[in-house]
């Protein structure tokens, strides 16, 4: 009897924490960003495209100033010139990942970290 008790409670709770399993398509996501000076934000939730199980997100920036951004070495340019820099970078769901972008609002240019979380579990699909 305790060892059913136990198996029917796992399958619970591993039902009850499991991430949703999500198909190729375009979604909105929930984004956090931590670290640099606390002064540079990004729009939340985020455009997120799934496509063939890699995640790439459109980030952006509460800042016209960042010139480019580096994600695992390497560089991404801005994809729209207009208004605040905006980004199309690979991203990792669920798990915090670290990037580095580089503003030019300062007196000279600075490469900056931070550390971008996407939460897959808030995954809205999207209109495009």
């Amino acid at each position: 009897m305790r060892k059913t008790a136990f198996v029917v409670l796992l399958c619970v709770l591993l039902t009850a924490c499991a991430v949703k399993e999500l198909t190729d398509g375009t979604y909105y996501m929930d984004v956090s960003l931590s670290g640099g000076s606390g002064r540079a934000g990004i729009e939340s939730p985020a455009l997120v495209v799934i496509e063939g199980g890699n995640a790439s997100a459109r980030i952006v920036w509460s800042s016209p100033y960042y010139e480019y951004m580096i994600v695992d070495g390497k560089r991404y340019e801005p994809v729209s010139m207009e208004g605040n820099s905006v980004f199309e970078i690979p991203v990792l769901l669920n798990t915090e990942m670290t990037v580095s972008a580089s503003t030019i609002a300062m007196s000279q240019p600075h490469l900056i970290e931070y550390r971008l979380y996407i939460d897959s579990s808030t995954a809205k699909g999207a209109v495009e």
